[in-house]
C-alpha cells in the first residue's frame, strides 16, 4: 500500500512538473523572444503571408518554386522520405520531378537542373533554394509576368543570402514577395 501511494505522489509531481510548470516556463521564455515565440513571419500590408523559416508550396508558373517536400509542406509532420538513392520508388519520384521541371522549363537540359529543385530536404520544409535553383527559373517567371529577364535576374541576385559557413541560399518566400512588388 505504501508503494502505491509513493507511485501516485511521484506521478502527480511529475505531471505537475512536466505538464504545467515546464510548458509555462517555455511559454514565458518565448514571450521574451522576438515575435513572442510565434516564429519569423513575413507580412505584406499588415497581413502575414508566411513563415520565413518554413518552406511553403509555390506551384504557379508566375512564382519561383521551392524544394519539393516529402510531407507536402506540412509543418506539423516535418520529415524526410527515408528513401535512399538506390530505392527504385525514390528514383522514379525524382525522375517524375525532373520530367515535370523540364516540361515547364523547356530551355533547360536535364544536367542543368540543380539537385535541390528535384530532391526534398531532410525536414521536407526547407524554405531556401540554391541561387542556381532560382536562376534557372528566371526565364519562366519573367515570361509569365511579362517582365524583362534581366530585371528578374537582378531581383534574384539581390536576394542571395551569403553564409559564413555553408552554401549561399535564396529564401523562396522572400523572393516571391519581392517579385509581387516588382513592376
Amino acid at each position: 500500500m505504501k508503494t502505491i501511494f509513493s507511485i501516485i505522489k511521484l506521478t502527480a509531481v511529475t505531471l505537475i512538473l512536466f505538464a504545467v510548470i515546464y510548458p509555462l516556463a517555455i511559454y514565458g521564455i518565448a514571450q521574451l523572444s522576438p515575435n513572442q515565440g510565434k516564429g519569423e513571419t513575413l507580412s505584406v500590408n499588415g497581413k502575414v503571408v508566411g513563415y520565413q523559416k518554413i518552406g511553403q508550396k509555390f506551384d504557379k508558373s508566375n512564382y519561383f518554386w521551392g524544394r519539393p517536400s516529402a510531407v507536402d509542406y506540412n509543418a506539423a509532420g516535418s520529415a524526410g522520405s527515408n528513401k535512399g538513392p538506390s530505392n527504385a520508388e525514390y528514383l522514379a519520384l525524382v525522375q517524375k520531378r525532373i520530367d515535370t521541371f523540364l516540361v515547364v522549363h523547356p530551355y533547360l537540359k536535364k544536367a542543368e537542373i540543380p539537385a535541390d529543385m528535384v530532391t526534398a530536404s531532410g525536414s521536407g520544409l526547407d524554405p531556401n533554394i540554391s541561387p542556381q535553383g532560382a536562376l534557372v527559373q528566371v526565364k519562366r517567371v519573367a515570361k509569365e509576368r511579362n517582365l524583362a529577364e534581366v530585371k528578374v535576374k537582378a531581383l534574384v541576385e539581390s536576394k542571395i543570402n551569403s553564409a559564413v559557413i555553408g552554401p549561399e541560399t535564396v529564401n523562396v518566400l522572400e523572393l516571391n514577395v519581392a517579385l509581387d512588388k516588382l513592376r
